[in-house]
C-alpha cells in the first residue's frame, strides 16, 4: 500500500512539474524612483549619463531599479528569483497555473506573461545541438603579412578611409553579448587590448560570476571580439581597435533555454549602466530544447520576444545595437531570428568575397514586413584572431562585429550624431539603396561613403575639388587642388604610413613596390582620402 502510495505522490508530483512554465512577473510601479530622479549617478555612470545628454535622451521611470521589496515578496511566496529586468520592471520564476493564479492576485502585480508559445506542445525536449558548429570554418592559420589578412574585409566595406583620418574607435566603448571570452586574458592576439586597458570589464549573467574567460566555456565571443579588436603586427587588424570593450555572456551554448533572453536584456541593461555606445551581439533564438516555447515567424515582428523588446529599449537609450540576421538562409527555417526582428535594432546580413549574399544568410523581412536586414559585411571565409593567431570563419556572427567596429569608427567621428540618422545614412549609402533583397537588405555597407558624404555637407567644410594623376602612377604622383596643401602621406595596404611630405602637391613613389597604396591630402580646409595604383 505504501509503495502504490508512493508511486502516485512521484506521479502527481511529476504531472505538476510537467505544468512548470517559464512566466515574467511584471510589477506595476517603482515606488522610490523619484529618489533615482534626484540622483541618477546611484544607478547611471556618468559615462551612461553623458550619452543621453549627448543624444538628448531624456531620463525616465526605466532607468529607475527595480523595487527590492517586490522581489522579497516574490520569494516569500516560495519562488526562486535569479533573473530580472528594471527596463521591464518584474522577475522571471518557474510557476505551475495555480501558482500563476496567485501571481496575479498580488497588488503590486500588473500582470503575469507566459515565455512559452504552444502551450498545447506535447513534444518531449529535443536532443541539443551546437548551432555554432557551422560558426568555425577551417584552421587557424599564420599568415606572415597583411592589415591583415582581414584587409579585403575592411576594404569591401570601404572603412579604410576612417581609420586613415584617425578614426579607430578610440573612446567608444562597445559591449559584446555572447557565449564567453576563453584566452582573450591570455591570447597575443588581445594582448594589445589588455595591455592598453581596453577591456574595462565582464560579467557571466548565466552562472552569475565574472569567469567570461573560463576556458570551457565556447569562444564564439572571442572569435566575435576578435574581429573588432583583435591585433597581430603585420598579420591582422580588427575593423576598431582602439575601442574600449565591455565583455557579457548570456549565451550557455550547450542549451537552447528561454532565460537565454533575460540573460540578454540583463547584459544589455548593465552596458547601459556602464555609458557602452555599441551593443554587439551575434545571436538569436527561433527553436528551444522545450518546443513548448519555440516561436513561428508571425512571433518575428520585433516585439513578441522578450530579447526584442530588450534591444528595442537599449536603442532608445542612444546605444547603437546590432544584431546577427541568423545562418538559416538554406534551412526550411530560412527567416531571420529574434532580435534581428526588431525595427530599432541594425541587423547584419552576409555577403562573400564577390559581393553575393551568402547562401547561409537569413532572409528578411520581418513578420510585419520591416526590412530586414539593414545592411551586409562579409561573413564567408572572413578573418578573425583567436587566441594565439588568425583563423577563417563563416556566419552573420562575424559579419556583425565587423560592422559594429565601423560603426565604432563613425561614433568617434560624429559623436553627437542622432544614432537613427546614423542607421538611415548607413541604409543610404549601401550598395543597393534604395533597392534591397530580402537576403542582403540595402546591400554592402560603405562606412567611407558615409563619412565622406557627412563632411561634404557639413556647414564646418567647404566643398574643395581635388584630382591625382597619372593614376597608374610610375615615379611622380601629381595633386591638383585649388586649395593649399599642408601635407601629403602615402599608406600602404596594411595603413602603415610609408613617405610624407610637407606644403608640396607632388610626391614621388618610383622606388615604391607595385601595388594598391592610399594617399591621404591635408589641405586648409578638409582631408582627402585618394586610392591610386604604382605600377
Amino acid at each position: 500500500m505504501k509503495k502504490i502510495l508512493l508511486s502516485c505522490l512521484l506521479a502527481a508530483y511529476s504531472i505538476s512539474f510537467a505544468q512548470t512554465q517559464l512566466v515574467f512577473v511584471f510589477f506595476k510601479d517603482k515606488p522610490n524612483k523619484a529618489a533615482f530622479y534626484a540622483n541618477p549617478l546611484s544607478e547611471l555612470s556618468q559615462k551612461s549619463l553623458d550619452r543621453r545628454t549627448t543624444l538628448g535622451i531624456a531620463l525616465n521611470d526605466q532607468d529607475a531599479p527595480i523595487e527590492q521589496t517586490y522581489i522579497q515578496n516574490i520569494q516569500n511566496l516560495g519562488f526562486t528569483v535569479t533573473d530580472y529586468s528594471k527596463w521591464l520592471n518584474g522577475v522571471a520564476v518557474n510557476a505551475t497555473p495555480a501558482q500563476i493564479t496567485t501571481l496575479q492576485s498580488q497588488t503590486y502585480v500588473q500582470s503575469v506573461e507566459s515565455f512559452a508559445k504552444n502551450l498545447s506542445s506535447t513534444g518531449t525536449k529535443i536532443a541539443h545541438h551546437n548551432k555554432w558548429q557551422d560558426f568555425y570554418s577551417t584552421n587557424k592559420t599564420q599568415t606572415l603579412f597583411d592589415y591583415g589578412s582581414g584587409s579585403e574585409q575592411i576594404d569591401q566595406i570601404n572603412l579604410r578611409p576612417l581609420h586613415l583620418a584617425g578614426y579607430t574607435g578610440t573612446g567608444v566603448t562597445i559591449a559584446v553579448i555572447d557565449t564567453g571570452f576563453p584566452t582573450v586574458n591570455t591570447g597575443s592576439a588581445f594582448s594589445r587590448l589588455n595591455n592598453n586597458n581596453q577591456i574595462k570589464g565582464g560579467y557571466d549573467f548565466v552562472t552569475k560570476s565574472t569567469n567570461i574567460y573560463e576556458p570551457s566555456l565556447n569562444a564564439h565571443g572571442t572569435v566575435v571580439l576578435g574581429a573588432i579588436g583583435g591585433y597581430i603586427e603585420n598579420t591582422f587588424i580588427g575593423s576598431a581597435p582602439d575601442a574600449n570593450f565591455y565583455l557579457y555572456r548570456s549565451e550557455n551554448a550547450d542549451v537552447e533555454i528561454p532565460e537565454e533572453e533575460l540573460y540578454w536584456i540583463e547584459a544589455a541593461e548593465e552596458a547601459d549602466r556602464k555609458g557602452v555606445e555599441i551593443i554587439t551581439t551575434s545571436l538569436g533564438y527561433y527553436t528551444f530544447d522545450d518546443p513548448q516555447y519555440n516561436y513561428t515567424y508571425s512571433d518575428m515582428n520585433g516585439s513578441k520576444s522578450f530579447i526584442a523588446r530588450g534591444a528595442e529599449i537599449a536603442s532608445n537609450k542612444g546605444i547603437f545595437v546590432l544584431i546577427a540576421a541568423g545562418n538559416s538562409g538554406a534551412q526550411p527555417w530560412h527567416y531571420i531570428l529574434t532580435p534581428a526582428d526588431n525595427s530599432k535594432v541594425f541587423t547584419i546580413g552576409s555577403v562573400d568575397s564577390t559581393g553575393n549574399s551568402s547562401t547561409f544568410s537569413s532572409f528578411g523581412p520581418n513578420s510585419l514586413g520591416v526590412i530586414k536586414p539593414d545592411g551586409s559585411t562579409r561573413g564567408t571565409s572572413s578573418t578573425t584572431v583567436n587566441n594565439n593567431s588568425t583563423t577563417v570563419v563563416s556566419g552573420t556572427s562575424i559579419a556583425t562585429p565587423i560592422a559594429a567596429g565601423g560603426v565604432a569608427c563613425l561614433i568617434q567621428a560624429f559623436s553627437t550624431m542622432n544614432r537613427d540618422t546614423m542607421k538611415n545614412r548607413l541604409r543610404q549609402t549601401a550598395s543597393l539603396y534604395p533597392s534591397y533583397t530580402d537576403q542582403m537588405g540595402y546591400g554592402i555597407l560603405n562606412f567611407g561613403s558615409f563619412y565622406n558624404q557627412v563632411l561634404n555637407t557639413s556647414d564646418l567644410v567647404k566643398k574643395q575639388k581635388l584630382s591625382i594623376f597619372p593614376n597608374p602612377v610610375s615615379n611622380i604622383l601629381n595633386i591638383a587642388t585649388e586649395s593649399e596643401v599642408l601635407s601629403l602621406e602615402i599608406h600602404d595596404n596594411l595603413g602603415r604610413l610609408i613617405t610624407k611630405n610637407i606644403n608640396e602637391k607632388s610626391i614621388e613613389v618610383d622606388y615604391f613596390p607595385k601595388g594598391v597604396y592610399y594617399l591621404k591630402v591635408q589641405t586648409k580646409d578638409k582631408v582627402y582620402y585618394e586610392k591610386f595604383i604604382k605600377e
